[in-house]
């Protein structure tokens, strides 16, 4: 079963059609997920393979259970899923900070809570520091505080799915490099279907546009690290224990600079704590919520 967005067919599994929406801005389409009601949340979705990783496949497993009591809000990253295609010259955490306030304007939403993983949660961080005003809570994890990184202290940098991502980037039409690097980024191998591996190709294919805007565009380095002590709404991060992307240190380091966080490493995961583990991350934003 296929969600027909444009001109591009998405297989079911990377995107849910019965509550995907896509904005339009002059900047460029931003596609969100809208499922729920209630109060809202702010889901941002986690770096993966361009451009078929989707929130709604990052952050599916943990909608059911959430879109219960809330109104769940996910938004696509920039050149991923329904968002794009946009080429930029500026930190690329700036343009989904922008993307994730575009949607929450469209909505009515002026404050609500935002959670994040990898790439997603880093924007969270933007959101949060220029516009505290709007982020009530903020669940982080999976990340580097700064667009272009922090310093590593242990782990060897590059990362190794860092790595293997830009093999695979660099030959979009080998399945098999995809597949390796999946196997990379999360930690239990059975999440790497082929269902999944040739749902991924096919938007690659099919949306060529946005892989090559992302390829055009140059994400100039900003670091956050020093302003995270200026975040004053809870804080909760979130962390695979075996994350082969962003090493756990990361998460102890932005815990060291936001001295009110709870910090907490879920084992057996990689690098998508909400896909991996999604009983253990619901748990923890139910639990971020409940400090509000």
């Amino acid at each position: 079963m296929t969600a027909t967005a444009g001109s591009a067919p998405f297989p079911r599994v990377l995107l849910d059609g019965r509550f995907q929406h896509t904005l339009h801005t002059p900047e460029m389409d931003v596609g969100y997920l809208d499922r729920g009601s209630g109060d809202p949340l702010i889901l941002v979705q986690a770096w993966g393979p361009r451009p078929g990783a989707t929130a709604s496949l990052v952050y599916g497993r943990v909608l059911e259970r959430l879109a219960r009591d809330f109104r769940c809000v996910a938004v696509d990253l920039p050149n991923y899923g329904l968002t794009g295609p946009v080429e930029y010259h500026e930190p690329v955490h700036d343009v989904s900070a922008r993307a994730v306030l575009a949607v929450m304007d469209h909505l009515g939403i002026s404050r609500a809570p935002v959670i994040g993983c990898s790439m997603g949660a880093t924007t969270g961080i933007d959101l949060a520091l220029a516009h505290p005003g709007r982020v009530s809570a903020l669940l982080i994890g999976a990340c580097h505080a700064s667009t272009g990184g922090d310093p590593y202290l242990i782990t060897p940098f590059p990362s190794e799915v860092s790595r293997l991502y830009a093999e695979a980037d660099a030959a979009p039409q080998d399945a098999g490099l995809l597949r390796r690097m999946l196997h990379a980024l999360w930690f239990d191998p059975d999440l790497v279907t082929d269902e999944l591996v040739d749902a991924l190709q096919t938007v690659r294919a099919a949306r060529s546009d946005h892989w090559a805007a992302e390829r055009r565009s140059v994400s100039v380095p900003h670091s956050n690290m020093s302003a995270l002590a200026e975040l004053r709404m809870p804080v909760s991060v979130v962390h695979g224990r075996c994350d082969r992307m962003v090493p756990f240190e990361q998460a102890l380091a932005i815990g060291s600079y936001i001295g009110h966080a709870d910090v907490r490493l879920l084992s057996r995961c990689g690098h998508w704590p909400p896909y991996e583990r999604p009983a253990a991350f619901t748990e923890a934003v139910l639990s971020l919520l409940g400090r509000l």
